[in-house]
């Protein structure tokens, strides 16, 4: 519901009223900000200017009729509007038609940015089917704790470099950081594919967690910034799509197994191709109009703008940039800004989306797909990882089509409550002895459903709407905390889980997890604001107003 509050009057005498929002979720106060506009409009020949001076005006997002979200009420599509900013310099805005076709790109440089999310994905499978025949070569095939350090080491260094991967972003742009991450990840795969002991090898892995645990705080966040806000949703989800294709890709090149138990030292040294690729990409890539404008780089910003969006959309895009810093002469925050009344509310939402995430059960169905496959029948564990793999893949691919129509929250809560009756009916598997007689295929139907369901929106929704809903401040810093809080309980799960199903039953753990899922739904309910079709100026104008 949109209410005019209060309203101004020009030096022409004419009223200009003040708008707010009033969210279903929550009130949304308005950011007072102090511009010095000259109004230009336009209608043929005739020129009438406003000028308002120093006039304090309330920024809200008003919901139109027509369901499109705007920052100020627009009544005529052709109106030119020249701003004066505060140094002086006066820009001719006209609005740019969204179905002339631009002269920028951003696919390219999107697809660079994946690479990150490839090596994400493809260093957590590579050891499920190598590990094996490298504690073997290594000898440690008896010893399950160090097969155990082999493969949570990777998790251990994630959590590492996703709390520094913010720094680095803010410090360095990030475009340079993505080239700072491949030196992890290249050194990494080296030590791991050339390892004779042990040592070596949990180096390796650390080193690779590193990487990856940096790459998957930057790669949502380089790509909501560059990506155009009428497209955000779908390039933002191809994120979780290239994650899924690199665990994938870890399953294909483990193929070659059976017949050559060496060529585990393959699967590891592959790692280096892509991660050379990712530094020389981002040498090619532009970078982060919002970090350039932020670090006071006008000229490049611009420039970058020119090459992401198009010459025609640089004045357009520079002019929202300039709205949403007005008035701001903060300093970068800090880690423990982050935990200022201002920002926690929103903070706390990215955390507990991942949280949510962990704790929804996602891992241990990956974990258990094999055993509950091999209850129906199918005895490949190859088969059983393929298909849990494509489903995961599909869903990601529908997910990507609906982001921008059906919006992130609905699909957040269509995947939470699909993930929840998945888990009751894997439980109620297990456990109904009326269903026993086909509790192999309602495993392996529940198993699939709920792998579709996660992939529709609880696993591409949460790195896609952090960048959204954080202020450009703390968005880097902010991003980085909600994926450490990712590792952490990804690491405390894979540590105590075999002992909670020891203790409970698998059973009793998938009712919990369901139990979790709706708790999901409730939460997600209350306390997610939806971001399709906003800039995320538009955004952090309506979430993270100042006083």
């Amino acid at each position: 519901m949109q209410a005019p509050t209060q309203s101004v009057k020009g030096n022409l005498g004419i009223e200009i009223p003040k708008w707010r929002v009033l969210p279903r979720f929550s009130e949304v106060r308005q950011r007072s900000l102090s511009w010095n506009l000259n109004l230009c409009t336009r209608s043929g020949s005739t020129c009438s200017g406003l000028s308002t001076g120093d006039v304090s005006m309330g920024v809200g997002l008003v919901h139109a009729r027509n369901g499109s979200d705007t920052a100020f009420p627009s009544s005529a599509k052709s109106r030119s509007i020249k701003a004066q900013a505060s140094g002086g310099d006066i820009e001719d805005l006209t609005p740019i038609n969204p179905q002339e076709k631009s002269s920028g790109t951003v696919l390219p440089f999107v697809g660079v940015a994946c690479l990150g999310a490839i090596l994400f994905g493809y260093h957590l499978g590579v050891v499920n089917g190598a590990l094996e025949y490298l504690a073997k070569d290594l000898g440690i095939a008896e010893n399950t704790v160090l097969q155990g350090w082999v493969v949570s080491t990777l998790l251990a260094g994630a959590t590492v470099g996703s709390f520094n991967g913010g720094t680095l972003a803010d410090k360095f742009g990030r475009t340079r950081t993505f080239q700072l991450d491949a030196i992890p990840l290249i050194i990494g795969a080296f030590l791991t594919a050339t390892a004779q002991s042990v040592q070596t090898m949990i180096i390796g892995r650390l080193l690779a967690g590193i990487g990856i645990g940096i790459s998957s705080a930057i790669v949502p966040l380089y790509i909501s910034e560059i990506s155009p806000t009428e497209i955000r949703g779908a390039l933002g989800s191809i994120n979780q799509l290239f994650i899924c294709i690199g665990i994938l890709a870890a399953l294909v090149a483990g193929l070659p197994l059976a017949g050559n138990p060496q060529w585990w030292r393959t699967m590891f040294g592959i790692a280096a191709v892509p991660s050379i690729l990712l530094a020389l990409g981002m040498a090619f890539s532009p970078e982060s109009p919002r970090w350039l404008f932020q670090q006071g780089k006008i000229p490049e910003a611009e420039k970058a703008i020119r090459i992401i969006y198009g010459k025609e959309r640089v004045v357009e895009i520079m002019y929202e940039l300039r709205n949403a810093s007005l008035g701001s002469t903060e300093p970068e925050a800090g880690w423990f800004d982050l935990f200022s009344s201002r920002y926690w509310k929103v903070v706390s939402v990215g955390a507990a989306l991942f949280l949510f995430q962990q704790l929804a059960g996602i891992n241990a169905v990956v974990y258990y797909s094999t055993a509950v496959f091999r209850s129906a029948g199918i005895a490949s564990d190859v088969a059983a990882s393929a298909l849990v793999g494509a489903s995961n893949v599909f869903g990601t691919a529908i997910a990507s089509s609906l982001m921008d129509r059906q919006g992130r929250k609905s699909l957040l809560m269509t995947s939470f409550a699909g993930m929840a009756a998945s888990m009751l009916l894997l439980s109620l598997s297990f456990t109904w002895k009326v269903l026993a007689p086909y509790s192999g295929t309602l495993a392996v139907v529940g198993t699939v459903l709920y792998v579709l369901s996660f992939s529709l929106g609880a696993g591409p929704v949460p790195a896609l709407l952090l960048p959204e809903i954080f202020a450009s401040r703390i968005r880097a810093k902010a991003v980085a905390l909600s994926l450490g809080t990712h590792w952490i309980s990804n690491f405390v799960i894979g540590l105590y889980f075999l002992s909670v199903v020891n203790k409970f039953g698998i059973s009793s753990v998938y009712l919990g997890f369901a139990g979790v899922c709706a708790l999901a739904v409730l939460y997600i309910a209350g306390n997610i604001v939806e971001t399709k079709g906003r800039s995320l100026e538009e955004i952090e104008l309506a979430l993270n107003p100042t006083t």
